[in-house]
């Protein structure tokens, strides 16, 4: 008796159940990629952190859903954020596009985020009304980083690659990012290190605390 034709269909089922993941985990993380960008959408800053702390900069983040015109992914959403000082909003010192989608293979939520290829072109877009937040899938600019999020209980936490991401922000060629999202806002340990590997900007003993504005 040949097992061969058996162990032949046991490899073909695992090269279907790997091409093809069974559908309750994709709907699993579908909601939970939902789940991300909503506590991601909305108006956050640090000025508690910066009541407390002279050291810390009182910053504000801004976030809101956009809609992609050409070429997207159609199981992902798109927003686009912005950071700035709290007194200096019409400046935002980083600007951003936020790919979230879902990712069965590896069990994160993806959040994949672009340097816009006209930062001031969409400076103040969360001002707009939502129908009018159309982006051109040529102006989201180049891929710069991704954070790989999972669900740990009621929050989501993730961090970009062990390695970090190449940059080339105020002396930084590489940076690193730690992210907790909670319900009530978020926390970041964002950093950038120069060629030698040396932390040339960023958090060190604290962490970027971020609460979202009532």
């Amino acid at each position: 008796m040949s097992f061969k034709p058996l162990w032949g269909i046991v490899l073909w089922g695992i090269v279907l159940w790997a091409i093809a993941p069974p559908t309750q985990a994709q709907s699993s993380l579908d909601r939970q990629a939902k789940e991300v960008a909503a506590r991601l959408i909305g108006v956050m800053d640090t000025s508690a952190q910066a009541a407390a702390n002279p050291d810390r900069f009182d910053v504000r983040m801004t976030t809101c859903a956009i809609n992609i015109e050409g070429r997207s992914s159609p199981d992902a959403i798109y927003l686009y954020q912005e950071q700035a000082l709290s007194s200096e909003l019409a400046k935002p010192y980083r600007q951003r596009f936020l790919q979230i989608s879902p990712s069965v293979y590896s069990q994160t939520v993806l959040s994949l985020s672009f340097r816009p290829a006209r930062p001031e072109k969409f400076i103040g877009l969360c001002n707009q009304p939502e129908a009018s937040r159309i982006v051109l899938a040529r102006d989201l600019g180049q891929p710069i980083c991704t954070v790989f999020l999972k669900q740990s209980g009621d929050d989501f936490a993730g961090r970009t690659p062990i390695d970090g991401c190449a940059a080339n922000v105020r002396g930084a060629v590489r940076i690193t990012n730690q992210v907790t999202l909670y319900k009530s806002g978020m926390e970041t340990w964002d950093r950038g290190y120069d060629a030698r590997g040396k932390q040339v900007w960023g958090a060190k003993t604290e962490s970027y605390q971020y609460r979202r504005r009532k």
